[in-house]
């Protein structure tokens, strides 16, 4: 878990750093649930088996979470519903003198939401949609992990007794 979650965080600092992509608010939001389980996946290698178990299972809810985030920004991306976070919509003004507006203004201009990152060029998959399948991909590995991990605690308890 914590190098699927540097996987996920090392393409999108490579594609904002080395391609230029610009992230919007959405996307900065889609990155915590991969920092949430490089921080589960570092703890379960250090707690003892069965505590590790419990915070492997944590990874599962993590996941399900970072699909829903990717549900959320394809929606946007496609006109399906509004991005429910301020910074993703244009600024209004109401009036006022010139410096106000200007005042009222971001620091820096904003990637609106709606606008799709698409990763290779002529792929109809945006980076939000390859997030939510990636989230969706890691799940079954992280089952089989569990399943793993209780497979080897098994033979060891047999190899002790026999």
């Amino acid at each position: 878990m914590v190098l699927a979650g540097f996987a996920a965080l090392g393409v999108a600092w490579w594609s904002q750093d080395t391609l230029g992509h610009v992230p919007c608010g959405l996307c900065l939001w889609e990155r915590w649930p991969y920092r949430i389980l490089i921080v589960l996946g570092g703890l379960a290698t250090i707690l003892p088996r069965d505590t590790a178990r419990g915070v492997l299972w944590l990874c599962v809810p993590v996941l399900l979470c970072a699909f829903g985030l990717s549900v959320v920004h394809v929606g946007v991306e496609q006109g399906w519903w509004a991005s429910p976070l301020p910074e993703c919509r244009a600024p209004t003004f109401h009036g006022g003198s010139f410096a106000e507006r200007l005042a009222s203004m971001p620091r820096r201009p904003a990637k609106p939401c709606d606008a799709a990152t698409y990763l290779v060029p002529g792929v109809p998959v945006s980076m939000a949609m390859m997030d939510g399948i990636y989230a969706l991909a890691l799940i079954p590995l992280v089952r089989r992990g569990l399943r793993i991990r209780a497979k080897f605690r098994g033979r060891g308890r047999k190899t002790i007794q026999g």
